[in-house]
């Protein structure tokens, strides 16, 4: 039986205690919930970000990435919630869970899916700071990150 997977690409704002309460409803097999929270940050000057996403093609590609995650690690079920539209400091961007029975599958996991939405998710980000705003670039550092979960 594969774990139940949900992939939600949103405006509206989340609730990380509602997310963990409906994956874990009436489950008594997991033992363990990873859950990691993207927030945005105001350093540097950032005034608000804009995220977008190509509707459809994200979701899908972000699924595929959760199946795997399922196929890697004993999972008992997987969430992950992302935010576009135009977000200050403070705002939630995005959410990852994972369950599993045990902690160290639900940590791996977690970091894998966290890995690769930082570096590969297809959504495009724009800051916006007193100066102006400009498209944010891919970080080197999110790519190796991502890089350690390929397969050889």
């Amino acid at each position: 039986m594969s774990a139940p997977v949900t992939i939600r690409i949103q405006h509206a704002d989340f609730d990380l205690a509602q997310e963990i309460t409906a994956l874990t409803a009436s489950r008594t097999d997991i033992g363990a919930v990873v859950s990691f929270s993207g927030i945005c940050r105001g350093d540097g000057g950032l005034a608000a970000m804009t995220l977008e996403h190509y509707p459809g093609m994200a979701e899908a590609e972000i699924e595929r990435h959760a199946h795997e995650a399922c196929a890697r690690w004993p999972l008992t079920g997987v969430t992950v919630i992302h935010r576009v539209g135009r977000l200050t400091p403070g705002d939630n961007i995005m959410m990852v869970l994972t369950a599993s029975a045990h902690r160290q599958a639900a940590f791996q996991a977690a970091e894998f899916l966290m890995d690769y939405l930082k570096a590969h998710a297809p959504f495009w980000k724009r800051e916006e700071k007193a100066d102006g705003s400009d498209w944010v670039a891919a970080q080197q550092h999110d790519d190796a990150a991502a890089a350690r979960w390929d397969k050889t």
